[in-house]
C-alpha cells in the first residue's frame, strides 16, 4: 500500500521524542524507525512512558520535543490523516455501555464516515468471538467481551500502523490468539504494528524487534538475542539484562 509521500515510507519515524508531565521528563529523546510489515514489541516497567510514547504517535499527545511521521505524515502538522492511519487498543475499551455490541460498531463506523454494513459488522463480531453477544448491551459484557468487541472496531477499520497498549489483558487464550492474528493481518497487509506489554511471552510470536525504555530512553535487541528475565510480580523487565542484550542505549 502506497502514501501520498511514496512506498519507502517507514511506518512509524520518531526523532528525539520527549515529554514532559510538569518538571518530570517521561520520555527523553526517543528514537524509533518501525518498517511496514514490521512488528515491535514495547517493553518498560510502569510508568517508564510506554503508553506515553504511544499517545504521542496516535497524535493523542504532542511531543514537548522531537518530531515524528507516520508513513511520512507529521504527527504534528497532518495530525487528522495519521488518526486516519492508526489503530488503538488501548487499556480503555471506549464503549458505550448503553449501546449493544452492534450499535457501538456502527456507532464507529458513521464517526470515520463509513455507512453501517450489518453484514461486515457480524463478521467482524464472528471473528472475535462475539457472534451470539452482537444485540446485547456491552454493560452485560464481562472485561474479555469488552476488549473482543473493541478488537471488533479493529477488524471492521484495519488500520496500516497498529497500536497495541497491554492488549493481552482480560484475554483468554482465545482472546490471545485472536489479537496476534489481527497483528499478523495488519502487517501483511503492509502495516505495521507497535505492541506495548508487561507479557513479552505472548508477544513473541508476532515481534520481530523488542524495544525497551529505561530511564526515558530506549535500548534494543532482538526477540532471539533478549534474555529479558520479567519479574511478574511487577512486570519489571531487570536493566542489566537489557543493557547486556542490547549493548547500550540507541
Amino acid at each position: 500500500m502506497q502514501t501520498s509521500t511514496g512506498a519507502a515510507d517507514p511506518a512509524a519515524d520518531l526523532q528525539g521524542i520527549a515529554r514532559r508531565f510538569g518538571r518530570r521528563w517521561v520520555l527523553r529523546g526517543v528514537s524509533l524507525r518501525v518498517e511496514p510489515g514490521e512488528t515491535v514489541a514495547l517493553m518498560g516497567r510502569n510508568g517508564s512512558g510506554k503508553t506515553t510514547l504511544l499517545r504521542i504517535v496516535s497524535t493523542a499527545l504532542s511531543p514537548t520535543r522531537g518530531a515524528g511521521r507516520v508513513f511520512g505524515h507529521d504527527l504534528r502538522r497532518a495530525g487528522a490523516r495519521v488518526r486516519e492511519l492508526v489503530g488503538v487498543l488501548g487499556h480503555a475499551a471506549g464503549l458505550y455501555e448503553d449501546l449493544t455490541g452492534v450499535e457501538n460498531l456502527k456507532f464507529a463506523l458513521r464517526m470515520c464516515g463509513r455507512r453501517p454494513d450489518r453484514a461486515a459488522i457480524e463478521d467482524a463480531l464472528a471473528e472475535v468471538g462475539l457472534a451470539d453477544a452482537g444485540d446485547e448491551r456491552v454493560r452485560t459484557y464481562s472485561a474479555g467481551m469488552r476488549r473482543r468487541l473493541a478488537l471488533a472496531r479493529l477488524v471492521l477499520r484495519p488500520p496500516r500502523l497498529l497500536l497495541l497498549d497491554e492488549p493481552y489483558a482480560a484475554f483468554d487464550v482465545d482472546g490471545i490468539r485472536k489479537v496476534n492474528d489481527f497483528v499478523r493481518q495488519v502487517t501483511a497487509a503492509g502495516g505495521a504494528a507497535i505492541i506495548s506489554t508487561h507479557d513479552l511471552e505472548r508477544a513473541l510470536p508476532v515481534a520481530d524487534r523488542v524495544v525497551h525504555i529505561l530511564d526515558g530512553q530506549l535500548y534494543e535487541g532482538a526477540p532471539a538475542d533478549l534474555d529479558l528475565r520479567i519479574e511478574r510480580a511487577g512486570g519489571d523487565v531487570a536493566e542489566e539484562a537489557v543493557h547486556s542484550a542490547a549493548g547500550g542505549a540507541r
